[in-house]
């Protein structure tokens, strides 16, 4: 009798360890708790290691460089035909607009070294005049203010995109490459890749990287798929998790945002132009020797614009509304000849 009890005993300790190992197994079969979220275990660090090398590989395997002749200086928003552009204005369904710009951030703080500057001239209280006027100044580039980025914005090698030198960026501005080439603006249709809604999460966390299999799973689960001369926009639910935790320096304490393996996948759809809530790079990037490599492939080899630190909050909340996750995409910058990029207010029509 007391060797069948023990017998039993060690038959059922033999099964609560199979099930416990068939537990872990599965866990790290299909899921590991990554920052921000659930993704496939595959994404381990190590699998999805990128050098600087690869990189630089990509450069040239990725390149648009002469794609549209030597001179060419539109980049990829050649890929904005007139026939695509008639297919965006189709898009317009309902009639609902919605902005994806933040209101001028006018309060230094943890990601906002240089304040968007507001100073009234002439005012109703303090002017004798008929008129009131003020003055606008801004340092746009950084983490804070939504803007968009010229060609021009980025070197590598003493070169920038199509191989114009970094010397035709001067004291003057640039001559080649700069911001005043998209003076008739972007009319194109704009598609929203929703990573949080994705994880069923509210907002990533920074640090939290995205591959390419996210946004293959966004385009089955919203029912598109990324084509020729779109303009592709990342949430990672930044501004959301700002409002609540309040901001963070992202240099030091990381951005949630695309890993570099996505560039190749983004030039596979041929897209028109990028944009993101953040940055469009996870930060840090786990490319020893390359702080940006997102942009440095976007902007230096594919000749692609960046929107940068679009508010998508309110696009979020209305793509979910109608169950709608593409839409005319409108926007234009400040015509600055020599301009490096611009402010902007991008706009989402459904």
């Amino acid at each position: 009798m007391q060797a069948s009890r023990e017998g039993n005993k060690r038959k059922t300790d033999l099964r609560h360890t199979g099930i416990f190992l068939a537990v872990l197994f599965l866990l790290g079969a299909f899921v590991s708790l990554d920052n921000g979220g659930f993704t496939p275990a595959t994404s381990s660090a190590e699998a999805r290691k990128v050098t600087k090398a690869d990189i630089e590989r990509w450069i040239s395997e990725l390149s648009n460089w002469g794609r549209w002749g030597k001179g060419d200086e539109l980049g990829a928003i050649n890929l904005i035909t007139p026939e695509k552009r008639k297919q965006a204005a189709a898009l317009v369904k309902a009639g609902v607009s919605v902005s994806l710009a933040r209101d001028a951030e006018t309060q230094q703080a943890a990601d906002n070294g240089s304040p968007f500057g507001h100073k009234m001239l002439l005012t109703g209280t303090e002017s004798p005049g008929q008129w009131c006027a003020d003055n606008y100044s801004v340092s746009y580039h950084g983490y804070a203010h939504t803007h968009i980025d010229a060609l021009c914005h980025i070197f590598h090698n003493g070169k920038i995109f199509n191989g114009f030198s970094r010397q035709t960026v001067a004291s003057a501005g640039a001559t080649k490459l700069s911001i005043r080439n998209l003076k008739n603006g972007i009319f194109t249709r704009g598609v929203l890749m929703d990573i949080p809604r994705l994880r069923e999460l509210k907002y990533l966390e920074p640090r939290a990287p995205i591959y390419p299999e996210d946004l293959e799973a966004w385009e089955k689960r919203a029912g598109f798929k990324v084509s020729s001369g779109d303009v592709v926009l990342i949430r990672t639910g930044r501004w959301l998790r700002r409002a609540e935790v309040g901001p963070w320096d992202m240099e030091k304490e990381g951005s949630a945002g695309l890993h570099a393996s996505c560039v190749k996948w983004l030039r596979e759809r041929d897209i028109a132009v990028l944009g993101s809530d953040a940055a469009s790079d996870v930060l840090p990037s786990g490319v020893d020797g390359v702080s940006h490599p997102v942009h440095l492939l976007i902007l230096y080899s594919m000749g692609v614009h960046i929107l940068d630190n679009c508010d998508l909050e309110a696009l979020s909340t209305e793509a979910a509304r109608q169950n709608r996750w593409e839409f005319l995409l409108t926007t234009a910058p400040i015509p600055v000849i020599g301009g490096t990029g611009s402010p902007l207010n991008p706009i989402a029509t459904f």
